[in-house]
């Protein structure tokens, strides 16, 4: 009976209860990364601000902080009317500067969608062929090396000056990458990987679900991540002729203007949307790829 009563003491005393994940380690690192990104942002907005301030510069050549955050909130809005013209004006040509960036985005988002549809399938049929990937791959390198403003001249001539000539500028400069980067992530899948799966029984459609597919998507998503900034850095060059409304043509046309505070502004838009879009590739790649992230 002693006995019994000081084994279950013992056990008593040697038993822990589990200790519980602190989480609030993972929220500080979180707001840790946020300090750090903002002082730098404030860091370098001080530094803009002095040499614009201090440096003698003409605000034709570096305009301040001030006066592009000025313009990014006095294209946003109306103006009263004045004393000679009882027009009311909003926006800068014509538009106000979201619907400017609006239009830049339905632009991208069908030629980059297209880019990325075709290049997928194009890069998938290339990676599953090696006799058609030695025959296609060169004219693809070839086409992947084209600057946008090389062609943009024949663009205008074959399809107009209109929105169709720029979607098919915004197609080709991403069609290449996703499809370079389809080959690269479908050429990648170890053999033995497949070869195990249709060992267990597998058929052609769970092979290509259950390891293809996984194995790939990293190298598609990250060449759809380099594709959009390919489109995002040729758009204004896309939108240099008949680009209004456009972010990329405000951009251009306040630069021939020596509108300097308007055409920052514009740049930091292009910046701040690309990144935004950035963001959202890699969350779609933490998500639904979440292996290549912990490698």
């Amino acid at each position: 009976m002693s006995t019994t009563i000081r084994a279950d003491a013992t056990a008593t005393k040697t038993t822990t209860p589990p200790v519980a994940v602190k989480s609030g380690g993972v929220g500080r690192g979180r707001l840790t990364r946020i300090g750090r990104h903002l002082g730098v942002l404030a860091g370098v907005i001080a530094v803009w601000w002095a040499v614009a301030r201090w440096a003698g510069l003409d605000p034709v050549v570096l305009p301040g902080p001030g006066e592009v955050a000025d313009k990014l909130v006095s294209t946003n809005l109306c103006e009263a009317p004045s004393a000679s013209s009882n027009r009311q004006e909003c926006g800068v040509q014509g538009y106000f500067l979201w619907q400017h960036l609006l239009a830049t985005i339905e632009r991208i988002s069908v030629g980059l969608g297209a880019g990325t549809v075709v290049g997928i399938l194009v890069g998938w049929g290339l990676g599953s062929s090696a006799a058609v990937r030695s025959i296609v791959e060169p004219y693809l390198s070839f086409l992947r090396a084209l600057p946008p403003l090389g062609y943009i001249g024949l663009l205008i001539v074959w399809f107009g000056i209109g929105d169709q000539s720029k979607v098919v500028l915004l197609f080709l400069a991403s069609f290449p990458t996703v499809a370079v980067a389809t080959l690269s992530g479908v050429t990648g899948v170890r053999r033995d990987w497949v070869l195990a799966t249709q060992s267990l029984g597998a058929n052609r459609r769970q092979v290509f679900r259950t390891v293809l597919l996984p194995g790939a998507l990293p190298d598609i998503i990250n060449g759809i991540r380099l594709a959009s900034g390919l489109c995002w850095s040729a758009i204004v060059a896309a939108e240099m002729n008949d680009g209004i409304p456009g972010i990329g043509g405000l951009a251009y046309i306040s630069g021939t203007q020596l509108n300097t505070a308007l055409a920052i502004a514009c740049i930091i838009v292009i910046g701040v949307a690309a990144l935004l879009l950035d963001q959202l590739l890699l969350w779609v790649e933490r998500t639904y790829a979440p292996w290549r992230t912990k490698q």
